[in-house]
């Protein structure tokens, strides 16, 4: 009898074991599909950007440029189109941007987290049903505004309206609701006033939240097309987005579409956003679960 036990144990142990081995292979697996089907587009904008016109329109179509790699589609691009200006344009008005939403974000995340004042929450309850309010809503308003103050075709009518962020100020919030309360006395006891609390105190032990709404910050900027297409119609002020969607337009009438240099403008607008993921990624499932605690 207790030899019987024993081998139906080792048999169940056997069992569990194959079960565990089925499921991480199943799940790893599922990985590698998951995986293949989000780098694949990637991929392809960037072998497209190598490839010739002739060769895009091949069917069925090739996987790896047959006629060697064309790195002069991107010297092409830069040639028939101002990207060098669109750059600038685009980090110009990214920076401004982040720096902006930084700064008020932070501050306001710590009064609303920390500070004592009547009727905070409200405020609070109000910052937060802006984030349900499209920028379609408010761009009319926004854009009569900035033509008053003439600031069409201008680096402050590509900032200004975006200068706060109510999604910045509730996860910083969330962020800084999570410190425990004796670190900010310590500081004060420390002799460090409000604005030393924040840089010393609350900043340093939010980092990953703080780098991970700063990574999408740059990410919301680098890609925005609506605002910028309203405001900044001039070719001097036009930004990568919109600068992208005219490479198009300009091709698009003839008779040989560039679909390569098209794709090798994508490639060059996406890169900056792709490195600044690879760098950042390790702090944003942190930041995340931070910002979610309160």
């Amino acid at each position: 009898m207790g030899k019987n036990s024993k081998d139906a144990v080792y048999s169940a142990e056997l069992r569990a074991i194959r079960r565990r081995k089925v499921g991480k292979a199943i799940q790893t697996v599922v990985a590698v599909i998951v995986t293949l089907i989000m780098i694949f587009p990637i991929y392809w904008m960037v072998i497209t950007s190598l490839k010739t016109q002739q060769e895009t329109l091949l069917m069925p179509p090739s996987f790896w440029p047959e006629f060697g790699l064309q790195f002069e589609n991107y010297i092409t691009v830069f040639k028939k189109a101002n990207f060098s200006k669109y750059y600038i344009n685009t980090v110009v008005m990214t920076v401004g941007i982040l720096v902006g939403q930084v700064t008020t974000g932070v501050l306001a995340a710590y009064g609303f987290a920390i500070g004592h004042f009547k009727g905070r929450d409200i405020l609070f309850y109000i910052v937060l049903g802006a984030l349900m309010v499209p920028i379609q809503v408010t761009f009319i308003p926004l854009f009569i505004m900035c033509s008053d103050w003439k600031m069409n075709d201008t680096y402050a009518g590509l900032i200004l309206p975006h200068l706060v962020s109510a999604y910045y100020i509730y996860m910083m919030r969330n962020a800084f609701l999570s410190v425990d309360s004796s670190y900010i006395d310590a500081g004060k006891m420390d002799g460090l006033g409000r604005l030393g609390t924040i840089l010393h105190v609350l900043v340093p032990m939010c980092k990953s939240t703080l780098i991970t709404v700063t990574l999408l910050t740059i990410t919301s900027g680098w890609n925005s097309y609506f605002w910028p297409k309203i405001i900044a119609r001039a070719e001097h002020r036009r930004v990568l987005t919109i600068g992208l969607t005219n490479l198009r337009n300009t091709y698009a009438g003839q008779g040989n579409v560039n679909n390569h240099e098209i794709m090798a403008g994508a490639v060059m607008a996406v890169i900056p956003i792709v490195i600044l993921f690879i760098l950042g990624q390790k702090y944003m499932m942190t930041g995340y679960s931070k910002a979610a605690m309160k």
